[in-house]
């Protein structure tokens, strides 16, 4: 599932190359990816014909475009969705659900998702903030995000540090790769429990999500696989400089330790034995 540093990656794409351009007509080429969209799809494509794309913002793992019209365009990529720019003409994508024309005749904007777990949809007087995605805590790259709201709120909860990490609407944008690499240069287990944490360590901690964002952001973003690539199709870097995250059994680059894995919520966890110590009285560590 794409995170934060991916997003905001096809944010700054769109926000150099659709910006300012009136959209002319959408054509929507399978109905599942604007399934979000209630009135339909002739709808969705109506509603958006003449419109001028006025900005591109993000909250957490959402893309929003806001329009003219006062309504905004939101977008969610979901396991394999894609932002692609085209020159008209190009051949089609496999899988292109949502191809987008402007009135300069520049680049097409296209969707494409091969898994069609993403989506498009308007919304309604949504320009400022979509209230699809209100709910969504802001993301430590905000410059409104609040450490000290955040450290109290963690601090309140009875739950693992990991899945507090992952409970976006405490905060938005982290996912499991980049919670891992977080724990790991915070020297902190996922199963520690967040009323154990001292202020302290749990500022120590918030710091080290920016500073992973922040760094994987510069170089693009994680790309496993083709699915994840920016608004030009390039992959991004940071997998390269991965400490953790899907190293089973390769030596720490802190202590030499073998990184470890371990099943969390029908997925992975990867950190450091030596490093990051399981807490006591935890079943799973």
């Amino acid at each position: 599932m794409p995170e934060l540093p991916e997003v905001e990656t096809v944010r700054q794409g769109l926000a150099e190359w659709v910006v300012g351009r009136r959209i002319t007509s959408v054509e929507v080429r399978h109905p599942r990816a604007v399934r979000r969209h209630i009135p339909g799809d002739v709808h969705f494509a109506d509603v958006l014909a003449g419109r001028t794309v006025l900005d591109a913002r993000r909250r957490g793992k959402y893309l929003w475009l806001p329009l003219d019209s006062g309504d905004a365009i939101i977008g969610h990529l979901g396991m394999s969705g894609q932002m692609l720019l085209q020159p008209p003409g190009t051949t089609d994508e496999t899988h292109l659900r949502v191809r987008f024309r402007f009135a300069d005749d520049g680049p097409e904007l296209r969707f494409v998702d091969q898994r069609t777990f993403g989506g498009l949809s308007v919304s309604e007087g949504g320009a400022e903030l979509p209230a699809e995605i209100a709910h969504i805590a802001r993301d430590p790259m905000d410059p409104e995000f609040s450490d000290a709201e955040f450290v109290a709120a963690l601090r309140r909860r009875h739950t693992e540090v990991k899945r507090a990490l992952l409970d976006q609407t405490l905060i938005s944008g982290v996912g499991n790769i980049y919670a891992d690499e977080a724990l790991w240069r915070a020297g902190l287990h996922g199963a520690r429990p967040t009323d154990a944490l001292t202020g302290p360590a749990a500022q120590r901690l918030l710091g080290h999500v920016r500073d992973v964002l922040g760094e994987a952001i510069t170089q693009g973003g994680t790309s496993f696989d083709a699915l994840y690539v920016n608004v030009n199709g390039e992959s991004g870097y940071f997998d390269r400089a991965l400490n953790a995250y899907g190293r089973e059994g390769e030596p720490c680059r802190r202590c030499g330790a073998p990184i470890r894995r371990e099943a969390f919520m029908n997925r992975s966890s990867y950190s450091c034995p030596h490093c990051q110590p399981r807490p006591r009285g935890s079943l799973r560590g």
